[in-house]
Order: structure tokens, then C-alpha cells, then sequence
């Protein structure tokens, strides 16, 4: 392992926004990086479900068809970046192509056929479906971090998969034991 791997770990962790993020995409988001290194970082944001476009409207418009009723799956906003563009990030008990493991039993997919599996419930037994995503060019998040706009925490299945999507940025930040109350938003350098 080079220096930078040990240094720039950032993938598969969750980034919680702070409350001086005043960025309305990622004000009160949980992100899970999915990839991290020198070329910059990729995550999706995890709780901001979409109001205005369902499963069903994502079927339709890839060759999936189903004339059956589909389960309806909640979709997110992953973030501001191609917001057509759609991921899954899911248990490891589903593999397929283009399926990459992140860790800690979660992976990720960016196939049409992840979403027809999982319209015909064949796909992974846990999943969080994203339209868009987030990107940082390199060393821009962590200049993000360093002026306190994000915390950094580690990622696990409960709080992605099972926190009602309301509840999921004010769990992590609990489990973080920070108190928002003593927060400096501002940096100092000696």
C-alpha cells in the first residue's frame, strides 16, 4: 500500500454534512463514498429519497417490461451529477457484471440488468437505488473536510439500509458523539 491509500481512505465511508454545508444539494445528506483516490471521489447521497420520479418510471424507460405490478422500490437523489444516470448500492449477495465490492458487504452496479433483477425481485436482498451522483476533483474533498464542511465516519449496512431515510444524517451524527452544540464551523491556523 502506497502513502496515498493509507492517507486517502475515504472509500466505502459515510461523509455526514455539517450544518455550515449551506450547499442546498448536500445540506443534511449522508453520503457513502464509493470510490476514493487520485483521481478525486465518488459518492451518492443515501437520504434523500425523490418525490417526483418512481421505479416504476425508471422501468419504463429501460428495456425492461413487466406487465405484472412492480414492487416499488424508493429512489434517491445520489446527487447533482447526472441525475439520469442510475446506481445501486447493494448487499453482496448479488453479483453480475460491472458489479465492484466496495467492502464491509456492500458493492455497488450501474447496469440495466440490476434493475430489471431487481423489478423482478431476483436482485440483492438489500439495495438503495440513486439517480446522479456526487464527484469531487482530486484533493477538493478533502479541502472540504479540513474546512469542517463534512465529518467523516464509518459506513455500515444498518444505518444504510435499515434508518428511515428522516432519520439517517441525525443517527449519524449521534454515533459520532459529537456535540453540534460546541461546533466550530471555522478552522484555525497557527
Amino acid at each position: 500500500m502506497d502513502k496515498f491509500d493509507s492517507k486517502y481512505a475515504l472509500t466505502g465511508k459515510f461523509l455526514v454534512a455539517m450544518p455550515n454545508n449551506n450547499d442546498d444539494f448536500f445540506n443534511h445528506s449522508l453520503v457513502y463514498i464509493c470510490s476514493h483516490g487520485r483521481n478525486g471521489a465518488m459518492g451518492l447521497i443515501v437520504n434523500k429519497r425523490l418525490d417526483t420520479f418512481t421505479f416504476s418510471d425508471l422501468t419504463f424507460q429501460l428495456p425492461v417490461r413487466n406487465f405484472a405490478k412492480l414492487n416499488e422500490v424508493s429512489l434517491y437523489a445520489g446527487g447533482p451529477l447526472e441525475k439520469v444516470r442510475g446506481m445501486v448500492l447493494h448487499s453482496t449477495d448479488y453479483f453480475r457484471d460491472g458489479t465492484v465490492e466496495i467492502g464491509h458487504g456492500i458493492a455497488v452496479s450501474a447496469s440495466s440488468e440490476i434493475i430489471a433483477d431487481i423489478a423482478f425481485d431476483r436482485g440483492p436482498s438489500e439495495k438503495l437505488v440513486a439517480l446522479g451522483y456526487s464527484y469531487w476533483e482530486p484533493h477538493q474533498l478533502e479541502n472540504e473536510i479540513f474546512n469542517n464542511d463534512w465529518l467523516v465516519l464509518e459506513a455500515h449496512r444498518d444505518l444504510l439500509f435499515n434508518t428511515p431515510d428522516e432519520e439517517k444524517w441525525q443517527r449519524a451524527l449521534d454515533e459520532s458523539g459529537i456535540n453540534l452544540d460546541s461546533f466550530v464551523s471555522v478552522t484555525g491556523h497557527s
